[in-house]
């Protein structure tokens, strides 16, 4: 009696499927490595990479009115001093209003948190019977990690700049990069990856798609920390909610990290509202952080990025606190910029090749 045939695709090559395997192993060890090197070189480096990366977000912030100048007829020196200078007199002076405020409230804000942590505790001890020492055993050890947190980070990447000659290293270095850039910064690209031949009209159009993204993201997170600011400081003042232009500054600065800050600065309007106007209004006040964060992320940030930049809230959480821990608060700050980054210069390099016209568009226009 003859065995039947088996079906086709019933039988499972092993070895290839081991081969496969191995290989697909061996590319994320690659990966991993190569990931690992330049995280290593990027914090050994941090004197200079930490004013390389906030140069390159603020040449994304101004260099399309620089070359919007230029294209009208101004000449390229005198409109990148133009954009620069103006540009920095007024995210400089928009920042010192900001941290004058925050530090100007700092006792005020201190004193309600600690009339908030009062009453939540004496609250959970009638109510929820719980041990009014035990939780300020708790509370001791909480503020306790917040310290040790605050501190690290502190230390990270910013340790580099623990001197007043490093500061001032750091921010003239900056500001060199950041004429640079502005100035040259198409020029300097097309230069960069003209010997790469083969890949050269690829990598011109990734260079143009990552500065595009940069551009639409840091224009949006300065719009949307300034609409985050004003919509919840004109909710706290029409609860009556003390300490408005504080929390309203808090916000502002919060609204740089994506995601977590939004949320922590939420958290701190909400404690205050409820220890100076009791639940109620405290429960309106976090209906209203809600909904302006609600406007950001449906609204806000397709209008003003578009649906190429946004990377989904998982992955912008994962990215916020891999900087963290990595570079401290430099970290934080651009950490996601630097996902999208890659995510769109990955993207572009493995998409099909265009045709040649198209590739000598796009970097004629890089090199503009």
């Amino acid at each position: 009696m003859t065995t039947p045939p088996e079906p086709a695709g019933a039988r499972v090559d092993v070895g290839r499927v081991l081969r496969s395997l191995a290989a697909w192993s061996l590319r994320l060890l690659l990966i991993a490595g190569a990931v690992w090197l330049v995280v290593t070189v990027v914090g050994r480096l941090s004197v200079v990479t930490v004013p390389f990366g906030v140069a390159v977000l603020l040449a994304a912030l101004f260099g399309p009115p620089a070359r919007w100048l230029v294209g009208r007829g101004v000449p390229r020196g005198l409109a990148t001093a133009g954009v620069v200078v103006g540009g920095l007199a007024v995210v400089g002076g928009l920042l010192w209003f900001v941290v004058r405020s925050v530090v100007a409230g700092m006792p005020a804000l201190g004193n309600s948190l600690g009339e908030s942590y009062g009453r939540l505790r004496d609250w959970a001890a009638g109510t929820l019977g719980l041990d009014a020492d035990e939780l300020n055993r708790l509370a001791g050890q909480a503020k306790g990690w917040v310290t040790g947190q605050k501190d690290s980070l502190v230390s990270g990447v910013w340790g580099a700049f623990s001197t007043v000659g490093s500061v001032l290293t750091g921010v003239v270095l900056t500001l060199f990069i950041l004429v640079m850039l502005v100035h040259d910064g198409p020029r300097l690209w097309a230069g960069l990856i003209r010997p790469f031949a083969p890949q050269r009209h690829r990598l011109a159009e990734a260079g143009r798609r990552v500065f595009g993204e940069l551009s639409a993201y840091a224009r949006a997170t300065v719009a949307i920390a300034v609409i985050d600011a004003v919509g919840i400081g004109v909710g706290l003042w029409a609860t009556g909610v003390p300490l408005v232009v504080p929390l309203a500054a808090v916000v502002f600065l919060g609204a740089f990290v994506p995601l977590v800050g939004a949320f922590v600065s939420g958290l701190l309007a909400v404690a205050v509202a409820l220890v100076s106007q009791g639940p109620v209004v405290a429960v309106i006040v976090a209906l209203i952080v809600i909904g302006v964060q609600q406007l950001e992320g449906n609204v806000l940030e397709p209008l003003l990025m578009g649906n190429a930049v946004r990377l989904h809230a998982l992955v912008v959480v994962l990215a916020v606190a891999i900087g963290v821990h990595l570079a401290g608060v430099a970290g934080a700050l651009l950490a996601v910029p630097l996902v999208a980054a890659v995510r769109t210069a990955t993207v572009t390099l493995l998409e099909a090749p265009a045709s040649s016209e198209d590739s000598e568009d796009s970097e004629d226009e890089v090199a503009t």
